[in-house]
């Protein structure tokens, strides 16, 4: 009996040995080298949306080292000067170098930078000082991981002024009688800050977007800028909707207040006018898919929602959809067009006649439908 029990005790200490020596192969205990950045070593960066696709600056830095081979995920993070840096601070991927092929510079473009600036704080038309560094991990490792290995650079202090992102984005103007109990500023104000607008997602004279009018007999034109210089209304002269543009009047829809969904194109002097609903439906809502449950759109300019549509409601964890007539033949969905679960609290994006939406995990939300701009429709679920 004894010596069935010291197999036992051999046996089992046998084995803690093979698992110790497995967790050592397994989970190498592995140093770092630190990472020299040497471009761009400081200074002020002009950003704008017009220019958004040109490079701000070429990063370029030395190879990280772990003490074992591996590819490297390389990532440009950003800070506010007055803040400091953690290994999951806010950042953009640079490249993946592999030990053998490593060109450790890479173009960011003024988009690239301007995105990476405001989520770490920055705000739109100040002026800003921010901290920039290269932070490097194996590939393989997860990027939430707090706990893993990195190799970080030195730090490098940038000025500069976010822009907002419509600006990368050619707009018309809809100036009318609505504005002001709509939320767009005063009456017939093409220069108010306020004014919707119509952008162009290909940047191309083609334009499109959404207007809230709440006025009984709504009255606007559109204006190519911010003040009433080649303005163009209706070409028939009653004001009555032809498709057509010119000088001649206002351009006066038929339908009332409501939400009009637009099309222009600029250079062919065309455009298509149709009121729409603005309503959130299926299983995930109270009211399943049989009733829609209508948004209300935010005219408080104090508010974060500003110009977007909202509704507080309990959701199940179940499908949706932003449906925009009552025939169904207009909705917005998944980019995707198929099922997927949306995300909870940051911008979901999606599109018109996309796939059906599904609540992540049920509970009392906030829906916020943004379609200000149509080169960035999308959806937030806030979590209440």
């Amino acid at each position: 009996m004894k010596k069935i029990f010291l197999s036992l005790i051999l046996l089992a200490g046998t084995i803690s040995a093979i698992v110790s020596c497995s967790n050592e192969v397994l989970d190498p205990v592995a140093s770092s080298t630190a990472i020299n950045m040497t471009s761009p070593t400081g200074g002020t960066f002009v950003l704008a949306g017009s220019t958004a696709g040109t490079t701000v600056f070429t990063p370029a830095w030395t190879s990280a080292q772990f003490g074992f081979s591996a590819a490297v995920t390389y990532s440009l993070q950003a800070v506010k000067s007055t803040q400091s840096f953690d290994n999951n601070s806010q950042a953009i991927v640079l490249l993946t170098s592999n030990s053998d092929v490593e060109s450790n510079q890479k173009a960011v473009s003024q988009r690239d930078l301007n995105n990476l600036l405001l989520s770490a704080g920055g705000s739109i038309g100040t002026s800003t000082s921010f901290k920039i560094r290269i932070i490097g991990r194996p590939s393989t490792q997860l990027a939430s991981s707090t706990n893993g290995v990195f190799a970080v650079s030195n730090e490098v202090s940038i000025t500069a002024t976010p822009y907002d992102t419509f600006d990368e984005f050619d707009k018309i103007y809809v100036p009318g009688n609505y504005q002001g109990a709509s939320g767009y500023g005063s009456n017939w104000s093409p220069g108010d800050a306020a004014v919707a607008k119509l952008f162009s997602a290909g940047n191309n004279g083609n334009y499109e977007g959404f207007v809230w009018m709440n006025d009984s007999n709504p009255s606007f034109k559109f204006t190519p800028v911010p003040a009433w210089s080649g303005d163009k209304g209706e070409s028939n002269g009653s004001g009555a909707y032809s498709g057509v543009l010119g000088t001649a009047s206002n351009i006066n829809p038929a339908d009332g207040a409501g939400t009009y969904f637009f099309t222009v194109n600029w250079p062919a002097l065309t455009y298509t006018m149709s009121k729409r609903q603005v309503a959130i439906i299926g299983a995930a809502t109270p009211s399943g898919w049989g009733t829609p449950t209508y948004l209300t759109f935010d005219t408080n300019p104090t508010s974060p929602t500003y110009q977007m549509y909202t509704k507080t409601l309990a959701l199940s964890a179940d499908e949706f959809l932003i449906r925009l007539k009552d025939d169904w033949s207009v909705k917005m969905g998944t980019l995707s067009g198929n099922t997927e679960t949306a995300t909870t609290g940051g911008q979901y994006k999606i599109k018109l006649n996309g796939g059906n939406m599904k609540v992540p995990t049920a509970g009392n939300y906030k829906v916020v439908l943004d379609i200000r701009n149509s080169a960035n429709y999308n959806l937030r679920l806030m979590a209440i």
